[in-house]
């Protein structure tokens, strides 16, 4: 997950509201029940301590939510009586909506509920051009279209050179057309930034796009190998998505494996256990943080400072680095804090497959290192 979007959050000193809000059920009193939701969400802010602006803030963002409240929900951070940031959801929280006040802001749930949310270009592809439609999990929008030669581009099975000729037109219809289709597929990714290309069809047309597509985007491909005809159906895409997600899990994974492995002066490039990635943190070495959420580690308390470089798993520690004013706070968030101001990235490791598990780090926090 690129962290860059978090960075409003890390200008202002704290304490802050971290407000997790479920829209996923649509009914007639969508409207009402959004009214109650931040009125709870403001009386439970209250009762943490927080100030009466701030909770005014969050009840009224909360309330305008039943003008567009989107498909699965939305997290509001706020301070000193202003909504800083609140970035949709790519999926409900886990047990409903709740609401949180700390000297942090509540960021670890980010990881899962909008993270690693591959946005998708499904392309349609026939002999004459392509449909784009674009998926993630907010829904679905059309992409644009790629248009080709219209003709000739059915063959022909005659023997005599007149029909062989034709038969070679077609050929280089085709082959124009594919390439037609890869450039502007090609162009669709650039704009839309989409992390997976799914391509339907039948299969010829499928492999010629994909050979004309540009190198950096091989990875990026996948065939369906049903839905010719018709549009991909919702799960279809969400199971294509979600093995990507794996994927690049498992890839990562595989980087830490690598990278924990001690080199001949006994230095490892992956850290885990929270004492060691509170040093790594301070001494901005983080590249990656590997987070499962909900693991024991992620929980731990580790002492923080107003600045980000202040960060010690002991209060006496900071104490020790000549920080006077210190607070108690989740070790994730901390370090994601850390992770942040020093434009590090971040990966949840809750689709992690099961096979992987061992090569997870211990206690659900680790990273990988900027250097050894």
């Amino acid at each position: 997950m690129d962290l860059a979007f978090l960075h409003p959050l890390y200008e202002h000193p704290g304490p802050w509201a971290s407000v997790y809000v479920d829209t996923s059920r649509h009914t007639e009193d969508t409207a009402r029940e959004l009214h109650l939701t931040g009125r709870a969400m403001a009386r439970e802010l209250a009762r943490r301590g927080a100030d009466e602006a701030t909770c005014r803030a969050v009840g009224a963002a909360v309330e305008e939510l039943r003008h567009s409240p989107g498909p699965h929900g939305r997290a509001f951070f706020a301070r000193a009586g202003t909504v800083v940031l609140d970035p949709r959801l790519a999926r409900p929280p886990q047990g409903g909506s709740r609401a949180e006040w700390g000297p942090l802001p509540r960021v670890g749930p980010l990881l899962d509920l909008a993270g690693e949310d591959p946005v998708a270009i499904v392309a349609y592809v026939d002999r004459k051009g392509a449909d784009f439609e674009l998926r993630s999990a907010l829904g679905r929008r059309e992409a644009g279209t790629a248009a080709g030669r219209r003709w000739p581009v059915h063959p022909t099975s005659g023997p005599d050179w007149s029909e062989r000729h034709f038969q070679l037109k077609v050929e280089n219809t085709w082959e124009h057309n594919a390439a037609e289709i890869a450039d502007a597929l090609s162009v669709c990714q650039e704009e839309t930034r989409a992390d997976l290309l799914i391509l339907v069809g039948e299969q010829r047309e499928r492999h010629e796009v994909r050979g004309r597509l540009p190198r950096r985007l091989h990875e990026r491909v996948v065939e369906a190998t049903h839905g010719f005809g018709s549009r991909l159906l919702d799960e279809d895409v969400e199971q294509l998505r979600a093995e990507h997600v794996r994927d690049r899990i498992d890839g990562e994974l595989d980087r830490f494996r690598a990278a924990r492995a001690p080199d001949g002066e006994g230095r490892s490039g992956a850290v885990e256990g929270v004492p060691a990635l509170v040093e790594a943190a301070r001494e901005h070495r983080l590249e990656e943080l590997l987070i499962r959420p909900e693991a024991a580690d992620a929980h731990r308390e580790v002492w923080v400072g107003e600045d980000p470089d202040e960060l010690a798993a002991r209060r006496a520690e900071l104490k020790a680095l000549g920080e006077q004013h210190a607070w108690p706070t989740r070790a994730d968030d901390a370090l994601i804090r850390s992770a942040v101001t020093t434009d590090a990235a971040a990966l949840s490791l809750t689709p992690v497959t099961p096979l992987m598990e061992d090569d997870a780090p211990a206690g659900g926090l680790g990273a990988i290192l900027r250097w050894r």
